[in-house]
């Protein structure tokens, strides 16, 4: 298999650090979608990160998708999701939250970033702040109520999904989310970061390497 797209992406990044904790051996290619468009358009004529090039040549997207597909890959061996149907409420719940951060924060820096000064809509980026530092809020919240595994062989998707919101959020917009208002969702990102599947696959544009070389 094929991942496709940069690890400054959360998106990508969720599903390189899945696809290592389910035992899943994988090549990255880390290819952008702007700088390379035409590469990836080759690849992906949607162009959209991340993609994953399955072994058969079939093209899938959409990281929630491709690891819906990972966990049959590595069934009954490993999997990131509980089976129970409370414990896979609560998972349902954080992975929404933390993949409800990831867009609102992608959507500000979008914004910022790609749209010239003078045409920003602030009412636009107000509301998408609000609801950015609401999923935040909540994850914090989550964190409080219920506490997240942080192991190499107990933590989840939920803890995989939050911990990579976390650190995408935090390092693109720091200014926008304060980590003193966030300290167990701090603590256990800062945690989930020291474990080998999280610091193989750095956020930035490195490739990942399965013997936790960057």
């Amino acid at each position: 298999m094929q991942l496709i797209g940069m690890l400054d992406s959360p998106y990508v990044r969720r599903v390189a650090i899945s696809l290592q904790l389910l035992g899943l051996r994988f090549e990255h290619r880390s290819i952008s979608v702007f700088s390379t468009f035409a590469q990836f358009q080759q690849i992906n004529p949607v162009v959209k990160a991340p993609t994953l090039v399955c072994d058969d040549g079939e093209v899938l997207m959409d990281s929630t998708l491709i690891l819906d597909y990972a966990e049959v890959l590595a069934a009954p061996r490993k999997s990131l999701m509980p089976t129970g149907i409370s414990e896979r409420q609560h998972a349902l719940r954080v992975i929404g939250l933390a993949l409800a951060a990831c867009e609102k924060s992608v959507q500000i820096i979008y914004e910022r970033n790609l749209r010239p000064a003078e045409k920003l809509h602030e009412p636009w980026v107000s509301r998408v702040t609000g609801q950015l530092l609401a999923a935040c809020g909540a994850l914090e919240s989550e964190l409080h109520r219920r506490p997240l595994a942080v192991a190499s062989d107990t933590i989840d998707q939920a803890g995989v999904s939050a911990a990579v919101a976390w650190q995408f959020t935090h390092m693109m917009l720091p200014e926008v989310v304060n980590a003193a208002d966030h300290p167990a969702l701090r603590e256990f990102s800062s945690q989930a970061e020291l474990l080998p599947a999280f610091s193989a696959a750095p956020h930035g544009s490195s490739t990942y390497r399965h013997d936790g070389q960057a």
